[in-house]
C-alpha cells in the first residue's frame, strides 16, 4: 500500500527536482530548507551500497566520530566494576554498574541509548541480557567493548555513531540536526562517507556507492549525486 503524505511534505516535494541528485552542498541546503517542522529535526543520512548482506565477507560495520556530533543527548549505561566502573563515570556514563545494573535491565529498565562494557563483563552480559539488549548488546566492532572504557563513553557522548548494513544494503544513520549550520552538517555526512568508504570490502565489485538521499524526521529526501561527493580525503 503506497504511503499517504499530508499536504505540508507534498508542497515541500514540488519545491525542487525530487529526481535530481546534487553535491552534498545542495543536499545539505535543501534539506535544511525543508526542515521546517516545530521542533529541531533529526538530519539523517541513507546510503545503499553496492554490497551483498547476506555475505559476510562484504558486511559493513564500524563506527565513526562525527567532527560535529549529533546534536542529540545520548545516554549510556556501562558496565564495569573496580576502578573501571569510576572511570566511566567520571566520563560521564549515565548508569555504571555491574550485576545490579544487569539485574535493573531485566526487572524492565530501557531508559538508554547505547550501552558498553568492559571485556571482563561481556559473560554475564552477553548470557543474562543477549536477547534483552539485541543490536543494544555492546559489541568490540562498534567500540562499545573495550578496556578503555571511559574513552569509548567519551566518543559516545561527543558524537561517536555506528553505522551498519541492513538486509537491503542501505546503512541509515544519523549526521546532525537541523539546526546546525550548513558546513557542519556538509563536513558530518564527508566524514561519514570516508568511512563507509575506508571499510569497503575487498570483495565488493562494481559500484559501491549505488545512492545516497539525505532527510530530516519529517521531509522529503534529497539525492546525493555519488559522482559529487566531497569526502574529508578530497
Amino acid at each position: 500500500m503506497a504511503r499517504m503524505h499530508g499536504k505540508r511534505f507534498r508542497n515541500l516535494v514540488q519545491t525542487y527536482n525530487a529526481a535530481e541528485a546534487f553535491d552534498t552542498a545542495q543536499a545539505v541546503s535543501l534539506v535544511k530548507k525543508n526542515a521546517n517542522a516545530k521542533f529541531d529535526e533529526t538530519i539523517e543520512a541513507h546510503i545503499r551500497l553496492g554490497v551483498d548482506p547476506k555475505k559476510s565477507e562484504q558486511n559493513v560495520r564500524g563506527t565513526v566520530l562525527l567532527p560535529h556530533g549529533t546534536g542529540r543527548a545520548v545516554r549510556v549505561v556501562a558496565f564495569a566494576k573496580g576502578d573501571k566502573a569510576k572511570e566511566a563515570e567520571a566520563a560521564g556514563a549515565d548508569f555504571v554498574g555491574e550485576q545490579d545494573l544487569i539485574d535493573k535491565i531485566k526487572g524492565g529498565f530501557a531508559d538508554f541509548d547505547v550501552a558498553v562494557a568492559t571485556p571482563d563483563m561481556m559473560g554475564p552480559v552477553g548470557s543474562q541480557l543477549g536477547r534483552i539488549l539485541a543490536q543494544k548488546m555492546p559489541n568490540p566492532k562498534a567500540g562499545t567493548v573495550s578496556p578503555n572504557i571511559g574513552a569509548a563513553v567519551r566518543d559516545i557522548k561527543a558524537g561517536k555513531v555506528e553505522y551498519r548494513l541492513d538486509k537491503a544494503s542501505i546503512v541509515h544513520t544519523i549526521v546532525g540536526k537541523a539546526s546546525f549550520g550548513e558546513e557542519q552538517l556538509a563536513e558530518n555526512v564527508a566524514t561519514l562517507l570516508d568511512a563507509i568508504i575506508r571499510a569497503k570490502p575487498a570483495a565488493s565489485k562494481g559500484t559501491y556507492l549505488r545512492s545516497i538521499t539525505l532527510t530530516s524526521t519529517m521531509g522529503p529526501g534529497v539525492k546525493v549525486d555519488p559522482n559529487k561527493v566531497r569526502t574529508t580525503q578530497a
